[in-house]
């Protein structure tokens, strides 16, 4: 069968909708989905997400409105994108360890009139749901509860009872420009924002992965990553879909289970992120190593040890420059040159780059600045961040998307990463914001003021710092500030590291500088109070 390219699918025809009934007719009973010992046909999924779209328009979703999607991994979870897609509804994935403060911002902020929800996290949407009354509705997969609706919302359904309503297309126009998703993505300055994400952005950009990775209908793509983050739907997902190929789903990452996970499925292809690599080059050596299908895997960021790595797995490395805010910007494929491997790729053709100065002027080939984008074809990124029209102007200040990350062009134009501008911390493949877990501590009464940076872990990655002080005749214990986070925040983002001080280092301007607490921290990691060396567990 003759691949499938970005090309082939004319700028108009670019919906999800559209799309899945293109590759349905394609392919019909061709498996597009495993996941355990469930097999899902093109034709199944297709006429499957019709039904959940019809089920959906019946319940009183219609086109625009906004539904937040609180599942792990499982079918349905993309069958709720595809079938809000092709009801022109904007789906808004929420990350499942989201809670108390936290998943009331995510509700509110996105507008969301919806919530489809897995039965096990009802209770903590209970404890949040008189503060979000514009969720109107709750639709509850319950895939092995006691069958008892919880009763928190007049409009309430089992997810099951969308899926027995016809499985026409539904009847409701969708353009390539309507907005299908709202990703969020970690706040630096402020909190998370919601990148407006449409119908063509999203097709074009996984279309563009089956390209420069030569993705083909013998593939099967394994993820094991969250499918609420725009990894697995973008880099995974969609590509398996637009190549034809099978795409296999775990309910999460397992260092002990992956390589049978990956065996069991045959798989050709997976995405690895952050701490995922360093654990499995962890693992002793076996005689196993090869003994799978394996031809390629994208790592992000590619690992020092990337040729070794390479050379014990038997797997080629390819990797990419994308953000969430934006978009996919390069790609490093199968084929590249070795002496490349640490580099991101060449930039895709819809897309520009520069490497500009603080004062947006470009810099020489090989000079470390900000890396700077914009398309060069229209609806191939990023619409701006919901309803955070200043914070959208500021990052698009001189017609340039400022990603807030430094490296530099080589003189093949081959774009490098090197570090990061933004106050963000990356821990075990999330973003978590600076900002927002401040924002949480700054509340609890004892504490007078709080700076949150990121200090190098085990894991050659980041792990999250709390240094606090008190306000006057105050006591507050680690521990206890720990439970608090826990109370408020994703289990991702309680500190690690916590810290109580007498004041903390400023500027003449009153600005903490986190660089000296850093700097300071690493020095002393082994006398900080650490919750991983005391043994002490994070509730998720």
């Amino acid at each position: 069968m003759e691949r499938l390219r970005t090309v082939d699918i004319p700028l108009t025809e670019r919906t999800y909708g559209q799309v899945l009934a293109r590759q349905a007719r394609r392919n019909g009973d061709r498996t597009f989905l495993r996941f355990e010992d469930q097999h899902f046909s093109y034709a199944e999924t297709d006429r499957i997400t019709n039904r959940i779209a019809n089920g959906l328009l019946k319940a009183g979703i219609k086109h625009g409105d906004h539904v937040a999607i609180l599942l792990d991994n499982c079918p349905e979870l993309l069958w709720t994108y595809f079938a809000l897609g092709k009801i022109g509804a904007v789906s808004v994935p929420v990350n499942t360890a989201a809670k108390g403060e936290l998943l009331t911002y995510y509700l509110t902020q996105s507008d969301s009139v919806a919530l489809v929800i897995d039965h096990r996290l009802v209770e903590r949407f209970a404890v949040v749901a008189d503060q979000c009354p514009q969720v109107g509705a709750l639709f509850v997969h319950d895939e092995e509860g006691d069958g008892t609706l919880p009763g928190i919302r007049p409009q309430e359904m089992f997810y099951a009872a969308l899926e027995r309503n016809a499985d026409t297309p539904p009847d409701v126009t969708v353009r390539f420009s309507d907005v299908f998703c709202l990703f969020y993505t970690s706040g630096t300055t402020g909190p998370s924002k919601g990148n407006i994400c449409t119908h063509a952005q999203g097709i074009g950009g996984s279309a563009a992965h089956v390209e420069f990775f030569g993705y083909r209908p013998e593939d099967t793509i394994y993820t094991c990553l969250p499918v609420f983050h725009g990894n697995a739907m973008n880099c995974s997902c969609v590509p398996a879909l637009l190549a034809d190929a099978t795409l296999a789903i775990s309910r999460r990452f397992s260092a002990s289970r992956f390589w049978d996970e990956v065996r069991e499925v045959g798989a050709t292809a997976f995405n690895l992120l952050g701490a995922m690599t360093n654990i499995l080059w962890a693992q002793p050596p076996s005689p196993r190593d090869r003994d799978h299908k394996v031809r390629q895997c994208m790592m992000v960021p590619i690992a020092s040890f990337g040729r070794e790595f390479e050379e014990r797995f038997g797997i080629k490395l390819t990797s990419v420059y994308a953000l969430t805010d934006f978009g996919n910007v390069s790609f490093l494929g199968p084929s590249h040159p070795p002496e490349k491997l640490q580099s991101s790729g060449q930039v895709r053709p819809e897309v520009q780059v520069a490497i500009l100065d603080d004062d947006d002027l470009p810099l020489p080939t090989g000079t470390v600045g900000e890396i700077c984008v914009r398309g060069n074809q229209p609806w191939v990124h990023a619409k701006g961040y919901y309803k955070m029209p200043e914070a959208t102007a500021q990052a698009w200040a001189n017609s340039w998307f400022h990603t807030g990350d430094r490296g530099y062009i080589d003189a093949d134009d081959y774009l490098y990463f090197v570090d990061r501008k933004k106050d963000a911390i990356r821990r075990r493949g999330e973003n978590i914001s600076s900002w927002e877990v401040e924002r949480i501590i700054a509340r609890h009464p004892a504490v007078e003021d709080v700076a949150v940076f990121p200090v190098r872990s085990e894991m050659s990655e980041d792990e999250v710092m709390a240094t606090v002080t008190l306000r006057e005749s105050a006591t507050l214990e680690p521990l206890e500030l720990m439970r608090f986070c826990e109370d408020n925040m994703a289990y991702f983002m309680v500190p690690r590291f916590i810290e109580i001080v007498p004041e903390l280092p400023r500027t003449m301007t009153q600005k903490i500088e986190k660089y000296k607490l850093r700097q300071d921290a690493e020095a002393r990691l082994a006398q900080i109070w650490d919750r991983e060396r005391l043994g002490i567990k994070v509730r998720r």
